[in-house]
């Protein structure tokens, strides 16, 4: 027991022997982690990698201890473009937004500087000098309408107006002797597929006097940035014959206007190419690929571009970022870019990876406001400066083309088959009021297109012409019998005093004249040649007074309505007669569907093969020689058609078309679909149901009312011989085949009903005219002549455009500003006169700023 008791004890001593032999062992440690501890925390410290930002501030961004960016409230408008000035239906509706502010961010501190403020105004596209002590800006101050060009400098101080008027002034950046180069929209012109201004390249002093435009776009032309050797890149959209929505791409121009050049991509359709600027010590730019037609605020996919391999080489183009959500990004190495993200900024790396440098706040992120354009607050190195190559006293300039028959798919062109250029002018609209090409063409062009003339090729394919200085010009190859051979589907322009040149007809960019075993071209041994006029030929073609004349004399007595002894009524299921439809002439519908004529279609295609567009392509112009029923029109009756074929096709001759005079029409996408109100729709939508639905199903579905387009508008362009364009006839209401087409033979109808698709028997729906169903259906008819004799199409007399269109044009200073309310207009006259007024003239090319 005593041992026991004594082994017990000891354990017991042991224990605590070890537990405190524990605790000491526990506060030695104590001890020297506290000793250790700084030396520890050092050495972890010294290996956590820096972050991104840290990375560059110590290599590419070494120096950029600031950064200025803008604020503003994110448009409504989901168009890259649609982001300043009002929109075409209503003047005091605006596409900018507000809560402005210029702000100074440091890089290393996280502090922001407010440089402006204005919670009604709005600020963009600040642009650092090069000596990084002032920034210029587009600016539009609280209680006006108008972005104009200011400077401020780096502290806040010294605020500075350049440009004033009635204008948007946009997109600035500085050129390499001081002047600046910038979009503006004081070209008075309007996207042609949408209702808000369009703003082309302009460039002003430094102090922001002498502007002038050195561009003739009809369409948007955003972001130009100078390159290192003097060019200015910039993103230049345009559609001449082919789609609208993919055509957007880098181009380059001199700070002159000379030497427009594509830069990348515009052979490859889709994709909006935009902020491109140069990759300091590389020979790329650093790109904003947003995707398709573009989205807001140019928001897209980062995407540096290497063009030594040429405009067209698609694979010159790499995307940085996964996502399509970045902006406005700036470059400073090819692994250091400064982005803009929704309400943040960021730092992104060659491969994609961000890190986010500043947030907005709370309030202001509920308030729709985001963060836009950073740019480094340091001084930089001018780029080379371009001597001016323009003479402005001179009103044309002169284009050298080397060898027409050299260039890409000129396959089967033989030398000798190509005897002149026809010069053809694409022209601005002066307002537009949907995203339709509607009435101009049904899914063709959107633009009227302006025939100058002809200049000649010589026989070793070469041509010297001179041509107007400023205006967009685009040709045509023709042959011996004047049918086209090859056609542009791209524009360019000459300054002023300009003498410019290419290789050959879509050559590749990459390649070089070839000597063709002659000291000189045989164009270049005489004068330039000016272009000849055709005698007899309008400049702009107008379908119901141009050619509607040609096909009453030699189509219709086969093609119309009535029975004649020439085949009629509607020859093999065509009616070529000038009757109205909803929006078009029935014969304008029918060649179009019908495919009589080649143009574009609106296509996402370019460089199209040689005779497969235009007159030498055209099924109507084989129509006209004789062995089409001995159908023989005049030598002056063909050239109209074949130029009004070149001329893209129009239906109206005038831009005030758009928007009026059609039952169904569309505004800003949306269609007016007021008709299907009308008792006589309501009524007559009913009998065709009931008495035509059983045949005219899901497949062949007859339209019910004049609006009703059975989901197809017309910039989809898709032929349908039951199509509302073709069924009623709201000229001669009797006539329309929706009546015809189900009424008996004996009653003077046509009796195509059949008792189904499979048999030739027919079906009498309507026995006579007396049918209270038929009845319903005329009624219908009626109801939508009277409509359209009340708000008139552009070619029926009395007509008057819409009350915007006039706006516009005294706004241009083409109408007086007294005009009264009920005074006649001259379309077609008040269109030339327009144009004219954006012609180049010395006297008036230069405007002061202020």
């Amino acid at each position: 027991m005593n041992r026991r008791r004594i082994t017990i004890k000891m354990k017991k001593i042991v224990t605590k022997h070890q537990q405190i032999n524990v605790v000491l062992f526990l506060v030695i440690c104590g001890v020297l982690a506290n000793f250790f501890a700084p030396c520890l925390a050092g050495e972890a410290n010294s290996t956590k990698p820096p972050t991104l930002l840290e990375e560059f501030l110590d290599g590419p961004m070494a120096g950029v201890d600031e950064i200025v960016f803008a604020c503003r409230q994110l448009n409504y408008d989901g168009h890259w473009y649609a982001n300043f000035g009002y929109y075409a239906e209503n003047s005091d509706r605006k596409a900018y937004r507000a809560m402005g502010r210029l702000c100074k961010l440091n890089l290393r501190t996280g502090e922001v500087t407010v440089l402006l403020d204005d919670p009604k105004g709005t600020v963009r596209d600040p642009q650092v000098h090069y000596d990084g002590s002032k920034i210029l800006f587009s600016y539009r101050k609280s209680g006006t309408e108008n972005f104009n060009l200011y400077e401020i400098n780096t502290d806040g101080g010294g605020l500075k107006q350049l440009t004033d008027g009635p204008y948007d002034d946009i997109e600035p950046t500085y050129l390499p002797d001081d002047s600046i180069v910038f979009c503006s929209s004081r070209c008075h012109r309007w996207v042609g597929c949408w209702l808000t201004h369009v703003a082309i390249l302009y460039r002003c002093d430094a102090d922001g006097n002498n502007i002038r435009t050195i561009s003739s776009n009809s369409e948007h032309e955003n972001t130009p940035w100078p390159l290192p050797d003097g060019r200015v890149l910039y993103q230049r959209w345009e559609y001449v014959d082919r789609s609208q929505v993919h055509y957007h791409h880098l181009w380059t121009i001199n700070p002159d206007g000379t030497g427009q050049m594509t830069y990348y991509g515009n052979m490859h359709p889709g994709t909006v190419m935009i902020d491109a600027k140069p990759i300091p010590n590389t020979k790329k730019v650093l790109a904003v690929f947003s995707p398709g037609h573009g989205r807001r605020e140019h928001e897209g996919q980062i995407t540096i571009v290497t063009p030594k391999a040429g405009p067209d080489q698609k694979a010159s183009s790499r995307p940085v970022s996964r996502k399509s959500n970045y902006r406005d990004p700036y470059p400073f190495s090819e692994d250091c870019f400064l982005i803009a993200q929704g309400t943040r900024l960021l730092v992104m790396n060659g491969q994609g990876k961000t890190q986010e440098i500043y947030h907005l706040p709370a309030n202001l992120v509920q308030a729709g406001v985001q963060c836009h354009e950073p740019r480094p607050l340091r001084a930089r190195v001018r780029e080379r400066v371009i001597p001016p190559r323009v003479t402005l006293t001179q009103t044309t300039g002169r284009l050298i083309l080397a060898d027409v028959y050299k260039g890409r798919r000129m396959e089967g062109v033989k030398r000798g088959d190509i005897k002149k250029l026809l010069v053809v002018e694409p022209l601005p609209a002066p307002i537009h009021f949907t995203g339709g090409m509607e009435p101009v063409s049904y899914g063709g062009t959107f633009m009227l297109e302006r025939i100058l003339g002809t200049v000649p090729v010589e026989p070793d394919g070469s041509a010297y012409m001179e041509v107007p200085a400023m205006r967009s010009l685009f040709f045509v190859a023709l042959d011996e019998n004047n049918n086209s051979v090859k056609r542009m589907q791209s524009f360019l322009m000459v300054s002023p005093g300009e003498t410019t040149s290419c290789v050959g007809c879509h050559e590749h960019r990459t390649s070089t004249p070839v000597n063709p075993g002659r000291s000189t071209l045989q164009a270049v041994r005489h004068p330039p040649s000016k272009i000849t006029p055709i005698q007899g030929i309008p400049e702009v073609f107008d379908f119901p007074r141009d050619i509607q004349p040609i096909l009453d004399k030699h189509c219709v007595g086969c093609h119309g309505y009535e029975a004649t002894a020439d085949e009629g009524p509607r020859a093999g299921g065509v009616l070529l007669s000038g009757d109205r439809g909803p929006l078009y002439s029935h014969s304008y519908y029918t060649l179009t569907i019908r495919r009589q004529f080649a143009d574009g279609r609106n296509q996402a295609k370019s460089n199209l093969p040689p005779r497969s567009i235009g007159s030498g392509a055209s099924a109507l112009m084989k129509k006209l020689d004789g062995s089409h029923h001995s159908v023989k029109v005049t030598p002056h009756e063909q050239d109209m058609i074949r130029y009004w074929i070149e001329a893209g096709s129009p239906y109206p001759g005038t831009y005030a078309a758009l928007g009026c005079g059609m039952i169904g029409g569309y505004g800003e996408n949306h269609q007016d679909q007021s008709d299907r109100q009308w008792p006589s729709t309501i009524a007559a939508a009913e009998v065709i149901k009931s008495r035509c639905a059983g045949c005219h199903n899901q497949f062949l579905p007859l339209p019910l009312a004049p609006s009703d387009n059975r989901d197809v508008p017309p910039w989809h362009g898709q032929p349908g011989y039951v199509m509302r364009h073709l069924v009623f006839n709201f000229t001669r209401p009797e006539k329309s085949l929706i009546l015809l087409a189900p009424l008996a033979p004996e009653a003077g109808g046509y009796g195509l009903c059949k008792q189904n698709k499979q048999s030739d028997e027919s079906v009498t729906v309507f026995a006579n005219t007396n049918d209270p169903n038929y009845q319903k259906i005329l009624a219908l008819c009626i109801a939508g002549k009277k409509h359209l004799d009340k708000i008139k199409r552009f070619d029926m007399p009395g007509f008057r455009p819409r009350q915007q269109y006039v706006r516009e044009m005294i706004r241009y200073g083409v109408l007086p500003k007294n005009l009264a309310a009920d005074a006649n207009i001259d379309v077609y006259a008040t269109d030339q006169a327009y144009w004219q007024s954006l012609w180049y003239r010395p006297d008036a090319a230069i405007v002061p700023g202020r």
